[in-house]
């Protein structure tokens, strides 16, 4: 919990109870949920908590950069905690989505990106879309 206190503070964003908890569940999940399923994951622990102040805490964090925001295709928008670049695998079959770590051919072309027309990259989101182990072994035996 230090940590999460320690990253909140830096970004001078007041540590309320929902804050901490908002940010909290992201930090330790590698499940990249949805704002409704951040709601979901904690109104039992905190049910005085609004879906509302789940955006608004969401967005909050976005802005400081410590959660990213992933339109991985969907009606409704993910969110993870790992801000650091890396690839999302997203499955086409049950729309879950997985990180991998960066590739070194990735840094390469953010570098040779960058040397185009003198263009700054601020930030870079990979997504590859396909389908996971398990859907692909229930797509290989006719049941998707």
């Amino acid at each position: 919990m230090h940590v999460i206190s320690e990253r909140l503070k830096e970004k001078k964003l007041k540590l309320t109870p929902q804050r901490l908890a908002i940010y909290k569940f992201l930090y330790n999940t590698t499940t990249h949920p949805t704002a409704e399923g951040v709601y979901k994951e904690l109104s039992e622990t905190h049910p005085s908590m609004s879906l509302a102040t789940v955006y608004k805490t969401l967005d909050s964090l976005k802005k400081v950069n410590l959660v990213q925001e992933l339109n991985v295709g969907e009606s409704s928008f993910r969110y993870d905690a790992r801000c650091d670049f890396h690839i999302h695998l997203i499955c086409r079959s049950c729309n879950e989505v997985y990180d991998l770590p960066a590739l070194p051919s990735f840094e390469a072309l953010k570098e040779e990106v960058s040397h185009i027309e003198n263009f700054n990259v601020e930030y870079e989101q990979v997504f590859f879309y396909g389908s996971c182990s398990e859907c692909s072994a229930k797509i290989a035996e006719g049941q998707i």
